[in-house]
């Protein structure tokens, strides 16, 4: 029996485990990337692990979240990355030299190789065929130390594509429909494969579009051959000697198959407020639109923005729309600068952001009140845009710059004939925003710099034999970590200070959350189905760790939070009856009389309720090692106690 091209590249890095679905492996990881609003915190754990300079092949620092510097906090972590990155053998990307996904697929990444990334948008890497998955800073911190990322054996999902795109149509309305069909949950311990012959019909950015949004399904990761496209691509960034074919074997088994024939494919959207509330353009109508914005690490490559500047090409924005533009990076820019076409985007009335996230972190371009707003992005979770009411449709470039014209959602295939976008045959390459480490003979000499914002990391300590606490939230269903810990320019200066961050956690669902916290000392969270999915933000586990939680219990989880949860110390719990989350009310008292025994023999879980005088059991959803991690407090203090070991 043949293997897949993710179980090929999985078993060329096994440390440890075996390839069976379900059981824990851990893998060696060639490369690594951070960004700003998550990377301050992993450089501290980092740090903490005392390893005097990472043991991967190529790590990179990127600054592209917080550029927004309302205030000295956003610089001053900017310093602190950047000589973290200087003395202990990082490359840093400077502010201005793009999105981490973005620039890491242009200049670093390479076929074959492993990738993890703190930022759950990592997948990006699997549209040049990388083994690249979003996982939480401490996990990419003992990878750049050289330890192995664990995760769960995936399944293996094959999609396969036939046919191929019609005029106006794009990869941005494949993946879309793949989510209206799988759901948001539908990617949950699976690696999803692409294949067939419609493949061959997709460009490089293409592929990576559908690969970033693929973390939208909950999925590990996402991937795609490395082809004569992907070399093509990569000798354009000068890169070629980095190619290798991959593809899986002829025979190779799959545990689901899905066909979309890109053919039968139409412009979609994906209504508020979830990336799998899909529908055709055509099916919402002429809806009124009050903002477009096109970038973030789903649409902002050259190829993206050249089909923009062709259709805004001597038009001019609806007065009653606000169209906002960020490039991926800084090549991205340039080329467009070069050849006309950001003459184009802005005398068509486009503002012209700087090459970072900005928007779909909610770092600027909020929209107006109860605005809709159409944009290129990833995701759409009620008030990630910074306005509570406001309605977000995630769209493809050529229905946002179609709408952006028209003043209302627009199909783009109403525009007459399409003008394709021949991908360069030399990109613009300029890594001087590239700023490589000092070497190991000077490395010694670099001094850290930390800014007055950067505080210190939560204190942990070992499970006790019983748990009693109240459950101080209980929520539904799909809860992500914008719900536990927003973002916005107003909270993610202060990434680095868990202690003013509490203050925001679950504000979107309960602002009294963290004064009920800190009155009651410790407190269990109950939550619904696919809890914490999203980005793949530690602090959405941090913070809750620094607020006193002990334990969350929750019908399912999101794998990366999952994971999180696990690495702070607090114990991840399913009902092992999902109709047991009816029994609990909020605030109920409830006692885990024998949590230590219960997790040391990987037994079920016994849960009291107190105040109804109840029983129910729970599943710890821990792997040995994370059962003797949980044990000990988390994995910072079980890496300090088996260090040398």
């Amino acid at each position: 029996m043949g293997l897949t091209l993710a179980q090929k590249i999985i078993q060329s890095h096994l440390l440890s485990g075996e390839m069976t679905a379900g059981s824990e492996i851990g893998l060696k990881i060639d490369q690594t990337l951070t960004q700003d609003a998550t990377g301050t915190v992993a450089y501290l754990e980092f740090e903490a692990m005392g390893v005097p300079r990472v043991k991967t092949e190529r790590s990179v620092a990127y600054i592209d979240h917080n550029t927004l510097q309302t205030g000295f906090e956003n610089a001053d972590d900017h310093r602190f990355i950047q000589s973290v990155a200087k003395k202990h053998g990082i490359y840093f990307s400077r502010p201005g030299n793009g999105i981490c996904h973005q620039v890491h697929l242009e200049r670093f990444g390479i076929p074959g190789k492993t990738l993890i990334g703190s930022d759950s948008h990592t997948p990006t890497g699997g549209g040049i065929g990388m083994l690249a998955m979003g996982a939480g800073g401490l996990d990419v911190a003992v990878a750049m130390g050289g330890g192995a990322y664990y995760i769960t054996m995936p399944k293996m999902l094959r999609i396969n594509l036939t046919g191929k795109l019609s005029p106006w149509v794009s990869a941005k309305d494949i993946i879309l429909e793949v989510l209206r069909i799988l759901t948001v949950k539908g990617g949950v311990g699976k690696v999803v494969e692409y294949g067939g012959e419609g493949v061959s019909t997709l460009s490089v950015p293409e592929r990576a579009t559908i690969t970033n949004m693929g973390a939208e399904l909950g999925a590990t990761t996402s991937i795609f051959p490395s082809d004569e496209i992907t070399k093509e691509f990569l000798k354009a960034q000068g890169r070629e000697q980095d190619w290798i074919e991959l593809k899986p074997d002829a025979d190779a088994v799959y545990d689901e198959v899905l066909t979309i024939n890109l053919s039968e494919l139409a412009p979609m959207a994906a209504c508020p407020h979830s990336p799998d509330k899909v529908k055709k353009v055509g099916e919402i109508g002429k809806m009124k639109v009050d903002q477009v914005c096109i970038g973030s690490c789903t649409n902002s490559s050259y190829r993206d923005l050249m089909r923009v500047a062709s259709i805004l090409k001597g038009k001019t924005v609806n007065p009653n729309v606000s169209l906002a533009i960020a490039p991926g990076s800084k090549q991205v820019y340039t080329m467009l600068a070069q050849n006309g076409a950001l003459a184009d985007l802005i005398s068509a009335g486009a503002r012209i952001l700087e090459c970072a996230c900005g928007p779909c972190i909610g770092m600027g371009q909020s929209p107006n009140t109860a605005g809709i707003s159409l944009r290129t992005f990833n995701r759409n979770f009620e008030g990630r845009s910074g306005t509570a009411d406001a309605q977000i449709y995630l769209v493809s470039p050529e229905t946002a710059a179609a709408s952006a014209i028209t003043g209302v959602l627009t199909d783009a295939r109403t525009l007459g004939k399409e003008n394709p976008v021949e991908m360069p045959a030399h990109f613009y390459i300029n890594d001087n925003l590239i700023v490589p480490p000092a070497d190991e003979s000077e490395a010694k000499d670099v001094e850290i710099l930390r800014g007055p914002n950067i505080k210190e990391f939560p204190a942990t300590a070992a499970l006790p034999q019983s748990i009693e606490a109240k459950a101080l939230l209980k929520v539904g269903d799909n809860i992500t970590t914008d719900h536990i810990m927003p973002a916005g320019s107003k909270i993610l200066p202060y990434r680095s200070n868990i202690p003013y961050l509490s203050n925001f956690c679950f504000g979107v669902c309960d602002k009294e959350f963290p004064e009920r916290c800190r009155q009651n000392g410790k407190g269990i969270i109950i939550g619904g189905a696919n809890y914490g999915q999203g980005s793949s933000r530690e602090h959405a586990a941090l913070v809750p760790l620094y607020l006193g939680i002990k334990a969350v219990i929750v019908k399912s989880f999101a794998r990366i939070h999952c994971a999180n949860l696990a690495n702070a110390g607090i114990i991840p719990l399913m009902f092992k009856n999902e109709k047991d989350y009816d029994t609990i009310d909020q605030m109920d008292e409830l006692e885990l009389p024998n949590i230590r025994t219960e997790i040391e023999n990987g037994t079920a879980v016994l849960v009291k309720n107190l105040t109804k005088g109840t029983t129910f059991e729970a599943e710890a959803v821990l792997s040995e090692r994370q059962r003797k991690m949980v044990l000990a407090g988390g994995l910072l203090n079980y890496t300090r106690e088996n260090s040398g070991k």
